[in-house]
């Protein structure tokens, strides 16, 4: 197994040949501005680590770990959108830096692309991995509404909230690693534990990020700090505290969260005082820890090799560990 930094490596360079640079401008200006972002590239570090695993070299699954990457970043330019979010990764949103329809017609560009790198693998396995990336957009789309159906519920519940992010965030993952390995021709065994490990390290993922939108350092975070707060998402942060509070914090908390007329920054101020009060910061953490170990329970039950465990474990300890 090669370290993180070397799979970022191999996929950077791969990335940089595509070649976004051509006409029409308008069209593709946007998507090579945001994959220059950058970003932590975990979903292909993680779909060549599995091609490796299976015992194939990761070069192999660079199609794969490309069409999983692109069809991530276009989620994100159209997510940026429908939440009029200004910050990506530290820099402007596509939306505004260009419009909303440069927006949306270089998503659905990014779109037509991820599945274009598909076209490299022979037929059988072409149709196994577009048939699988399918699937999985599908599920992300349907996360997504149950997002924005959310802001509008009063009543949604805390397995409610854990379903949507396993669909909108936590099934690419695993579908990186399954996509991996099925270019490594893996064991069903493996694929199936693996796609286990990503899913609940995506779930994990989210609550920390649900986290660090509340507590993250605005220098390191990339976004504004407080925007879900600003948004009246129902985060984990959200649900631990209604679960917990006192009456009087309780009512506070929900005439906050229902407000849409009040200072920003004191809105930001005064939820997070009562997410300190409750302990949903700490309880949240808790989570962060219990759907890691869940990830690392699918692997251990599978039949990788030892060094192999550790180094899957190291990766996600590090993950959780993330400022940003």
């Amino acid at each position: 197994m090669r370290s993180v930094q070397v799979y970022q490596e191999l996929f950077s360079t791969h990335l940089s040949s595509l070649g976004f640079e051509k006409e029409p401008i308008g069209l593709y200006e946007p998507i090579s501005y945001i994959m220059q972002l950058g970003g932590k590239r975990m979903r292909p570090v993680l779909a060549l680590m599995a091609c490796e695993v299976a015992g194939k070299d990761p070069i192999s699954a660079l199609g794969a770990a490309t069409a999983v990457e692109l069809f991530h970043n276009f989620t994100l330019l159209h997510d940026d959108i429908m939440d009029e979010a200004t910050l990506r990764r530290g820099q402007q949103t596509v939306n505004q830096k260009w419009d909303v329809n440069t927006g949306i017609l270089s998503g659905d560009a990014l779109l037509v692309t991820a599945y274009q790198q598909l076209n490299s693998y022979d037929d059988a396995l072409f149709s196994v991995l577009t048939k699988l990336l399918s699937e999985t957009a599908l599920l992300v789309c349907e996360g997504q509404q149950y997002d924005v159906d959310f802001e509008t519920r009063d009543n949604v519940s805390m397995d409610e909230y854990i379903h949507m992010i396993r669909l909108k965030t936590a099934v690419l993952l695993g579908c990186a690693l399954r996509m991996g390995a099925l270019v490594g021709q893996a064991s069903v065994d493996i694929a199936d534990r693996l796609y286990d490990f990503g899913v609940n390290l995506g779930i994990a993922f989210q609550l920390q990020d649900d986290l660090l939108d509340a507590f993250g350092d605005p220098k390191t975070f990339g976004k504004k700090v407080g925007g879900d707060i600003i948004e009246n998402k129902k985060t984990i942060l959200y649900h631990l505290t209604r679960a917990h509070a006192t009456a009087k914090d309780l009512a506070d908390f929900e005439q906050l969260m229902s407000s849409t007329s009040q200072d920003e920054d004191q809105k930001i101020k005064d939820v997070k005082a009562i997410y300190e009060s409750t302990d949903a910061r700490r309880r949240t953490t808790e989570q962060v820890m219990t759907y890691t170990k869940n990830a690392l329970d699918a692997l251990n039950q599978s039949s990788l090799a030892d060094s192999q465990l550790a180094y899957f474990t190291a990766f996600a300890e590090e993950l959780m560990v993330r400022t940003k």
